[in-house]
């Protein structure tokens, strides 16, 4: 069975823990530039969101990409950046509607989550349980949908 990440942002104080340890396990070094999850701070309202590649059924960055760098990874459900085919044309930052495809200009290449091959640092990392790592089934779009919701009425409240 699948698995996938579930972010419960009711949960998440903000501690960029899982910033920090997806930079070091992806990159060797403790850099919250580097992470391939961010924490967005929304400071009316109090609340901290991790953000991170949901793994998309449909992958628009995989269609997009025209050298077929993204794949599939069997094992884990994650489409993987292979970076000794991408070209950093950039293409699959734009084809993804949630922004989680980024270009890292250190590389020339693009990074995005890739579940740690089935070990989420992210989540190992979190204190409360805001990341967890379940079955896909536990997961989903419209729970994404309904917390964005959720944020932009209070945005829009106290503005």
């Amino acid at each position: 069975m699948l698995r996938s990440l579930l972010i419960d942002a009711e949960k998440c104080t903000g501690c960029v823990q899982c910033e920090l340890a997806c930079s070091f396990e992806n990159e060797g070094e403790f850099n919250p530039a580097k992470s391939r999850i961010r924490v967005f701070t929304f400071h009316h309202e109090g609340r901290f969101v991790p953000y991170t590649c949901t793994q998309c059924a449909e992958a628009w960055c995989m269609q997009a990409c025209p050298v077929d760098a993204i794949t599939l990874d069997a094992g884990s459900g994650a489409k993987v950046v292979n970076a000794a085919v991408c070209v950093g044309c950039k293409v699959c930052t734009i084809a993804c509607p949630f922004g989680t495809v980024n270009y890292s200009s250190s590389s020339g290449k693009v990074v995005k989550c890739d579940l740690c091959g089935g070990d989420p640092a992210c989540a190992k990392a979190c204190p409360t349980a805001a990341i967890t790592y379940v079955d896909a089934d536990q997961t989903g779009f419209e729970k994404m949908r309904a917390w964005a919701g959720k944020t932009d009425a209070g945005s829009a409240a106290s503005a």
